[in-house]
């Protein structure tokens, strides 16, 4: 299989995208084409690409006459987010119960690979990950671009969420028992575990 290579505008997202989810670009700051083309040495076309992958993927927001800048993440935000992230999820568990997922148990264990010192952000795109491929096992193509509308929000939530999980052991550990759950099956045990999980990473006990 031959690697697409990776353009000035893929680049440029990847690292500003890097910096949103670590919270190195705090929420309500300004993001000025112009600075942005100065610091990375690219031309302001590419700044404005690269900006409007991220607007896309709900990590910027951009306004009329106004820089884009990071979003500040709202209880109601979350809220509204989980309530339409819940079904999709219920569903995938649902179909996939009885099941062995490998793809979600390799992102549990880069997950837990992870050292200590490890940023959030790398626990969040694990964490991320391992509910992707849960999502793309069901082999639904229609699931998958609905999930796939919600996933950077995801992260982005998620990494506000970092006091949730003090302790990273608790955030493998809860993931372990979600997809043994999804592989030991029945649906319901399976649906069980992930509103457990949802519930926890919303903030309850």
């Amino acid at each position: 299989m031959k690697l697409r290579p990776v353009s000035t505008v893929d680049a440029l997202a990847d690292a500003l995208r890097r910096r949103v989810l670590s919270g190195e670009i705090a929420p309500g700051t300004p993001l000025p084409e112009q600075e942005l083309s100065g610091l990375y040495g690219v031309a302001r076309p590419t700044v404005r690409e690269a900006l409007a992958v991220l607007v896309h993927e709900g990590l910027l927001r951009r306004e009329r006459n106004r820089s884009a800048y990071v979003p500040e993440v709202t209880v109601a935000d979350l809220a509204d987010l989980m309530d339409v992230r819940r079904p999709l999820e219920d569903l995938a568990v649902t179909r996939l119960a009885g099941r062995r997922v490998e793809p979600a148990y390799a992102a549990l264990a880069r997950m837990a690979a992870l050292p200590g010192e490890a940023p959030w952000a790398d626990a969040v795109a694990e964490h991320v990950a391992l509910h992707e491929e849960l999502i793309l096992a069901v082999g639904s193509p229609r699931l998958e671009r609905l999930y796939g509308v919600l996933a950077a929000e995801i992260r982005l939530g998620l990494v506000r969420l970092r006091d949730v999980y003090h302790d990273r052991a608790k955030l493998v550990a809860e993931h372990r028992t979600l997809l043994d759950a999804i592989a030991a099956g029945p649906p319901e045990a399976a649906r069980r575990a992930m509103a457990a999980h949802l519930d926890h990473s919303w903030g309850a006990p």
